[in-house]
């Protein structure tokens, strides 16, 4: 099996897991901003500390073109944006459709990887992402009447749109650090966007929601978790996005679609309705799909 496609599920695995812990963090008292910092403020330190301990044994940083920046700071943001609507979307929704609306990301990342960075899919992947996109409307219809679940909608579609920046923000970035290795690169690209984005919300709570500081920090114990699975899933998907397209990552990706259910039903006791299991479903679909014409 392909070392790309081994990163991607164990990305999926370790993702899923800490949207899990997002998900008790955010019922246990902390804002969506607070959940959604916890994974960054603690990664931050064992991604620095790893990074100095890489060098001091002998490994050279590796030289970056100047789109790296502008590609790891678009990441950064783009990413915070996504988690914390989605952690708001697990407020409306059972955890597993949640993280299927979330996985709308597919259906916007191969367009946005075309524009950005050049990567294309076959034309029959149109068909695909129609029926993904046919699975989106029917999960996001409410239990009784056909009027759907705007606020949902709206949530899934723009925390899986910014999830498709960051994913092919995140490509760019790796690909603009001109040598080493893919470990090397992807931990580079890794520690520098999480510092980022550790320093952004830090900054962002001074001056908007001071108290949510003290609450993340009291918070500690279940945010190491976060961190630290966080820490894990990011650093696969990095290393997934330098060795192959964004599209095609994410489109492997999808096997936290399993994942998210499993979870929902054995960590939250939820039960997939008939509907919602033909929204999974259909989104399945599309996914494997996608798969096969990448």
């Amino acid at each position: 099996m392909e070392p790309w496609i081994l990163a991607t599920f164990a990305a999926a695995l370790f993702q899923t897991v800490r949207f899990a812990l997002q998900k008790r963090l955010n019922m246990g008292g902390l804002s969506s901003a607070g959940a959604t910092w916890a994974r960054f403020l603690w990664a931050a330190p064992f991604l620095v500390l790893g990074l100095a301990g890489a060098l001091v044994a002998g490994q050279e940083m590796p030289a970056a073109a100047p789109s790296f920046w502008l590609f790891a700071l678009g990441g950064a943001v783009g990413q915070i944006a996504a988690t914390i609507w989605v952690v708001s979307l697990f407020r409306l929704r059972h955890f597993a459709v949640g993280i299927t609306l979330k996985k709308s990301e597919i259906l916007m990342t191969a367009a946005m990887g075309w524009a950005i960075l050049g990567d294309t899919l076959p034309p029959l992947a149109v068909l695909a992402i129609l029926v993904g996109a046919c699975g989106l409307v029917f999960l996001s219809l409410p239990e009784r009447g056909l009027r759907p679940d705007g606020r949902a909608l709206v949530l899934g579609l723009a925390s899986g749109a910014a999830f498709a920046v960051a994913g092919v923000s995140y490509r760019g970035a790796t690909l603009a650090l001109m040598d080493g290795s893919v470990a090397l690169r992807a931990g580079v690209a890794l520690t520098i966007v999480v510092v980022m984005q550790t320093a952004i919300m830090a900054i962002w709570f001074a001056l908007r929601d001071r108290p949510q500081i003290g609450h993340v920090l009291r918070a500690w114990r279940p945010g190491l978790l976060v961190g630290l699975t966080s820490l894990a899933g990011s650093y696969c998907w990095f290393a997934a996005f330098a060795q192959m397209n964004a599209a095609v990552v994410q489109a492997v990706g999808q096997v936290e679609l399993l994942f998210g259910i499993a979870g929902g039903v054995l960590f939250f006791g939820e039960r997939i309705t008939l509907r919602e299991g033909a929204g999974i479903a259909a989104l399945g679909v599309s996914i494997v799909a996608l798969i096969v014409l990448s």
